[in-house]
């Protein structure tokens, strides 16, 4: 499969992420116990996306120098749109990642350390899936309308199912855990595992840790596909995820007191999928251009946080 990815990108990109993650990780409130505030959360946010923004105006800057304006035009467009819908979906994530921690009763300060390991998680898995999506593609043209009936079908069930609220007392992996380990009652600060009576047990932390991983696994089967749809370069497709990613842990924080807001939000997402797996189902008949369907995924995501705000107000003005 033909990529815009040489040596020197590839380079590039790895030490972007590393310095940044040795930031977050030993910089940013370090390992420690650390509660993330609202100011801190936004400026994260901010520096994140920018950074983003920055290695797209690279990236283009590298291509038009080495394959030409058309090159650059078209892949920096398709890192943009990549990095867009990755971060819209990751939104949904962000609202799993509220109702695991308050159904543990995790509190905000000891949430950093589980969204640390669930970064991490999330890169790895992403970079195993990307490539052996990019080389089954090259394998099997089909499986295209495979991955584009899925994000069909997955659009029209978070549409039904958006206000649906999901049992996790009756969670099976959960029950699971629960029936081969012995687990506290109470948390033990940011500790995993604790021995009481010679025996170890694990704690909720660790518990709501693996839910945390499960969930990064389940929205990377839905998001992956979703962007092959954009481009099947695995650079572009691997770099537009990783960005997206490096920037959960601050968005999460940065709408822990906000998720109320964003109601009608799914709908949006939904929407989003709907279309890219229409798109991607008819990629042999009319391949359609990459601008507009930035232009369709940001208006979809613009109109259903504008309309979450209007119902807010709305429902205020009559409380």
């Amino acid at each position: 499969m033909e990529s815009v990815g040489s040596p020197e990108l590839w380079v590039a990109f790895a030490t972007v992420v590393v310095v940044m993650l040795a930031i977050d990780l030993f910089v940013v409130g370090g390992g420690k116990e650390h509660r993330v505030s609202f100011r801190e959360a936004a400026t994260w946010s901010v520096v994140w996306v920018m950074i983003s923004l920055l290695f797209a105006a690279a990236l283009w800057w590298y291509l038009e120098g080495s394959a030409g304006r058309e090159v650059a035009n078209q892949k920096s467009l398709e890192f943009v749109t990549g990095y867009l819908i990755e971060k819209s979906l990751a939104v949904d994530n962000v609202f799993v990642w509220l109702m695991l921690f308050s159904f543990f009763g995790i509190p905000l300060e000891l949430q950093k350390r589980i969204l640390v390991f669930g970064v991490l998680g999330a890169i790895v898995m992403r970079t195993i899936m990307i490539f052996a999506g990019a080389w089954l593609i090259t394998q099997f043209h089909w499986i295209l309308y495979v991955f584009g009936a899925f994000l069909l079908i997955t659009g029209i069930k978070m549409w039904w199912f958006a206000d649906a609220k999901p049992d996790l007392e009756n969670n099976a992996i959960l029950k699971w855990l629960r029936g081969h380990m012995k687990v506290t009652d109470k948390l033990h600060g940011e500790r995993f595992f604790v021995m009481q009576d010679g025996v170890r047990y694990a704690t909720p932390l660790f518990l709501a840790l693996v839910l945390v991983e499960i969930s990064d696994l389940i929205f990377a089967v839905d998001s992956i596909p979703a962007i092959f749809a954009i481009t099947s370069d695995p650079f572009i497709v691997l770099t537009s995820n990783v960005f997206a990613i490096l920037g959960l842990r601050a968005m999460y924080f940065l709408l822990a007191d906000m998720a109320n807001r964003f109601s009608l939000l799914k709908y949006g997402l939904a929407a989003v999928l709907v279309f890219i797996g229409l798109k991607m189902i008819l990629i042999d008949i009319y391949k359609i251009p990459v601008g507009f369907s930035l232009a369709v995924v940001a208006t979809f995501i613009g109109i259903s946080i504008g309309l979450s705000l209007r119902k807010e107000m709305l429902e205020r003005e009559r409380a």
